[in-house]
This record gives structure tokens, C-alpha cells and sequence, in this order.
């Protein structure tokens, strides 16, 4: 089994950690780099609750850490049960929380789980088997315009109305099976010259639509900037414009000072900030690091206090 390399490790350490001895919440387990990293890096008096949805992800981290039994608690949930999973655990308050978002090269390579188009196997893509929503309902069940929207909502795919047609077409045939027999029809609908971005995006579109990630991100950094304790920080690293586009306009908001009226003649709201903001702009990877790790190319890191 293999996990990406941890992307942006050495920032996230910096921005992340403020207090060894505190208690911190890795939401995004996947394969325990990042997770490995911290607890290297607490006293022994320091904790991490270290949360996925996929229980593959946990497993295998759980053995990762063995070293680190006694500062360690999984929990196998997707990250907008944030707030009630640390509660049950008799955490109000915690000192970091991380979000590394995305999909973990070991998600994207074991063929069972169906997220990519270099395999052909069963249309899945769910992060939690748990779920009742399956990439193959999405291609198979929903209507050309929802299919439409989907394509052009998560991933502004520009052909997304011809693509919806041609799927709806092919499936009054036949059954769509598998991610080949998906990647075959969206060839066959763009040509080769533009067909990885193309792969990339309808995959990209559809795995957000089964794992409904992007509310759950809004639900999850709602519910970690309340958690986190005075001083507290919470870094996010996302690999899409969708994604940061949603963690700019959190922060924006929870470090606000007022809100407009939208009226001349009423004056604006003063509000008391949650959050000051660390990234004026988002932190990107290093050459060195894109070359050393593909996967930190697209990523990019905000992080922000709380007051």
C-alpha cells in the first residue's frame, strides 16, 4: 500500500504547531505522513486525533503510528462530523487542526476503489464504502442536465453539455460499468489531443458529487474554527480552485471586522474577527519540492490564527 508523499510538510509544521504539549486534529489521514510528522515534533505530554472516512487509510495508519500509541486516537468519520466527534471524546477546545485535501495516491492507485481512469474497474469513488451514493448511480441514474451540472459545478468543464449527452446516450445502450468504459466514451467525445484534462476534470467532478466534499468543507472549517482554542491555528491545503476558493472566503469572513449593509444609508455591522489570516496570499510548493513530489504542483496552503 502507498501513500503520497506529505506535500508542503516543513510550512505545515511551522504554521500548524504552536504549543508541543497541545492537542491537535489531523482531518485528513490518509497515509499518517503529515499525522507522523506532528506527533515527531509534541512532547510526550501532546496528543492528535487523526480522522478519515476511508478505512483502508486508518488501518494503515494506525500501524504507522505504533509508536505513538499513547498520543494517538483514530477516527474513522469524514471530517464535517468535526465538531460532535471531538465532543464525545471531551474535546471543547483544540490547538491545530489540519486539512490536506484531496485524493491520496493510494486512493487514485488500488483499482477497488474506482477513482481513476488509468484502471478499469467498477465505477465507486466513494471515500467511505459506508455510502449509499456511488459514482456508477451518478453516470447511470442522473438526468443529462443534472450530469451537465455536475461536470461544469466541480470542474468548469467547457464540454460539459456534449458529454453529458454522449454519456446518456451510450448508457440507453448499455450499462456504464467501469472507469475504462467511462474513459472511452469521454474519448471518444473530445478526441486524444485534450483528453487528460478532460479525464481529469469529469473524474475530479464526479468524485466530488458522490463524497459531497465541497459542503463538507464549508460544515468542517465552520465547525474547526469554532474548536480551536485562543492562539489555536488551522492550515488547509487544497489542490483546486474550487476548494480554495471556499477556504479564502472562510477565513475572509471569521477575520472580518464588519459586514455590509448593502445600503448607503444603513450603516455596516461591526462584528468582533474570530480569525487573523497568516496568508496574505496561499503558499505554494517550492521547484524543488514539484519535482521531488508531482503532487504538491497544484497545492496550496492558507492558514489563519484564532483571536
Amino acid at each position: 500500500m502507498q501513500y503520497h508523499t506529505p506535500v508542503l510538510l516543513n510550512e505545515v509544521l511551522a504554521l500548524l504547531i504552536t504549543k508541543r504539549g497541545g492537542a491537535y486534529v489531523d482531518a485528513t489521514l490518509g497515509g499518517g505522513g503529515h499525522a507522523e510528522a506532528i506527533l515527531k515534533h509534541l512532547t510526550r505530554t501532546g496528543t492528535l486525533i487523526g480522522i478519515d472516512a476511508d478505512d483502508d487509510a486508518i488501518q494503515f495508519s494506525s500501524n504507522r503510528l505504533s509508536a505513538f500509541a499513547q498520543q494517538v486516537t483514530f477516527i474513522s468519520s469524514n471530517f464535517n462530523n468535526l465538531k460532535s466527534a471531538l465532543h464525545l471524546m471531551g474535546h471543547e477546545h483544540i490547538t491545530g487542526i489540519l486539512f490536506d485535501l484531496g485524493v491520496s495516491s493510494y486512493q487514485l492507485d488500488e483499482p477497488s476503489k474506482g477513482f481513476s481512469y488509468r484502471s478499469d474497474s467498477r465505477l465507486d469513488m466513494r471515500m467511505n464504502r459506508a455510502g449509499s451514493l456511488d459514482a456508477y448511480t451518478i453516470v447511470n441514474q442522473y438526468t443529462e442536465e443534472r450530469l451537465s451540472e455536475v461536470f461544469w459545478s466541480y470542474s468548469e468543464e467547457r464540454l460539459s453539455r456534449r458529454l453529458a449527452r454522449v454519456i446518456v446516450r451510450q448508457r440507453a445502450i448499455a450499462p456504464i460499468e467501469t472507469t475504462g468504459d467511462l474513459a472511452r466514451i469521454v474519448e471518444g467525445a473530445v478526441g486524444k489531443k485534450f483528453l487528460t484534462q478532460a479525464l481529469s476534470r469529469i473524474f475530479q467532478a464526479i468524485r466530488i458529487e458522490v463524497n459531497d466534499e465541497l459542503e463538507n468543507l464549508k460544515i468542517a472549517l465552520t465547525d474547526a474554527i469554532d474548536l480551536l482554542e485562543k492562539g489555536g491555528r488551522v492550515v488547509v491545503i487544497s489542490y483546486h480552485s474550487l476548494e480554495d476558493r471556499i477556504v479564502k472566503q472562510a477565513f475572509k469572513e471569521a477575520a472580518a471586522t464588519s459586514i455590509a449593509s448593502g445600503n448607503k444609508l444603513v450603516p455596516d455591522t461591526i462584528v468582533t474577527p474570530k480569525l487573523k489570516i497568516l496568508t496574505k496570499k496561499p503558499i505554494e510548493a517550492t521547484e524543488s519540492e514539484e519535482r521531488e513530489n508531482p503532487r504538491a504542483r497544484s497545492a496550496k496552503l492558507r492558514a489563519a490564527e484564532k483571536l
